[in-house]
């Protein structure tokens, strides 16, 4: 072979080895571009809410419900009321924030951070015409919704045990009248050891039940004027109400004040007749059977303390898409149900159905529709 075709030879075989090399190099390099993509981690949301105890237990369950539906998980954390209003405002204020989703019972301090620009705007993911309008205005700015209505609350009146009663002759009153005339018949029961419980121990109980008697014994306007300082409560009328209370108290128709909770295993055992307290009586631990629980509205009610909490978005999420998601099934009929099945919580979605509710629970809901709602 001449050197030249030797050369040729040479310059061919090197020119396939290379060919060979750069094709198994490009198929080593390219390969990781070609492959799929891993599979993305799965979100998980977290949730901040005040809520502890029995209403945690349920809501969790409520949670759950949305995990089976969606595939999306989600974890609750627990807040303290000075977790929520100081802790969460500084993550905002740093652009930050733990939460995806955040449930809160302040609107004006949801109107707050709306109008600081740290929530997204919820309005095109609910239907307003579906909740009490109160409840909508009040997380309303400028004519944007920031936060879903999820739960309603009240503060409508007196709890008692429906077999005491039963046992003792005793009905609900209706009139200011037949109401004197049962706490004169409870404090003659032998074992009673007063006819009102007083709950203490965290100062709301007793505040609540004087608030129902401004409310009901006087109006709804005038605890409104005392809310916004309009008046004081050296007012001729708030005075008139008090009087008419204490009254009640030197007649011994109120116990003495002991912790709340602590209070409603008196009342079970029978050791007081009626307390006043809100509607999540009927989740309390304390309470034995709620099917033996009873309620009667404030007689010659006016009025009724409620409340609620509202579900919000910080702008600063990081799955904004699945935190709507979990919004809409929160604010929606169906989480609603879940909730409200269970007991001492008050949907505000049109479309939960009425049967969902525990008696007591219903009974709430109805007398609320027939009085003024005062925050």
């Amino acid at each position: 072979m001449s050197a030249e075709k030797k050369i040729l030879t040479n310059l061919i075989v090197s020119f396939i080895i290379g060919l060979l090399v750069g094709a198994a190099l490009g198929v080593y390099l390219i390969a990781p571009l070609l492959a799929p993509p891993p599979p993305a981690a799965p979100v998980e949301l977290t949730v901040f809410s005040l809520w502890g105890g029995a209403e945690e237990e349920n809501f969790l369950k409520c949670l759950k419900a949305f995990e089976e539906e969606t595939g999306i998980k989600v974890k609750h954390v627990h807040q303290t009321t000075e977790g929520l209003m100081v802790g969460v405002p500084s993550q905002f204020a740093a652009g930050k924030s733990v939460a995806d989703v955040i449930i809160a019972p302040w609107p004006a301090w949801i109107r707050s951070l709306a109008k600081e620009g740290h929530l997204m705007e919820v309005t095109d993911l609910i239907d307003p015409t579906k909740y009490p309008k109160d409840y909508v205005d009040l997380v309303t700015v400028d004519g944007k919704i920031y936060a879903a209505p999820f739960k309603a609350w009240a503060k409508p009146g007196f709890w008692y045990k429906k077999s005491f009663f039963e046992k003792h002759g005793l009905k609900p009153p209706k009139t200011w009248d037949e109401f004197l005339d049962l706490l004169e018949k409870l404090k003659n029961i032998p074992g009673i050891e007063a006819p009102i419980a007083s709950g203490n121990g965290v100062g709301w109980p007793l505040s609540d039940i004087t608030e129902a008697f401004i409310i009901n014994r006087g109006s709804p306007d005038l605890q409104i004027k005392l809310i916004n300082g309009e008046i004081t409560f050296t007012d001729p009328e708030v005075r008139k109400v008090f009087e008419e209370l204490t009254d009640l108290i030197k007649k011994g128709y109120f116990s003495t004040p002991d912790e709340w909770t602590a209070q409603i295993d008196k009342l079970w055992n029978e050791k007081y007749g009626i307390y006043f307290m809100g509607n999540w009586m009927t989740v309390m631990p304390q309470v034995k059977d709620v099917d033996d629980l009873g309620f009667f509205p404030f007689p010659e009610a006016k009025g009724v303390v409620a409340g609620g909490d509202w579900v919000i978005i910080p702008k600063y999420t990081e799955h904004p898409e699945e935190a709507k998601k979990l919004l809409q099934f929160l604010a929606g009929p169906k989480g609603q149900e879940i909730m409200v099945k269970q007991g001492g919580f008050l949907g505000t979605h049109a479309d939960v159905p009425a049967e969902a509710y525990k008696p007591a629970d219903k009974a709430v809901v109805d007398f609320i529709k027939t009085v003024k709602v005062v925050p």
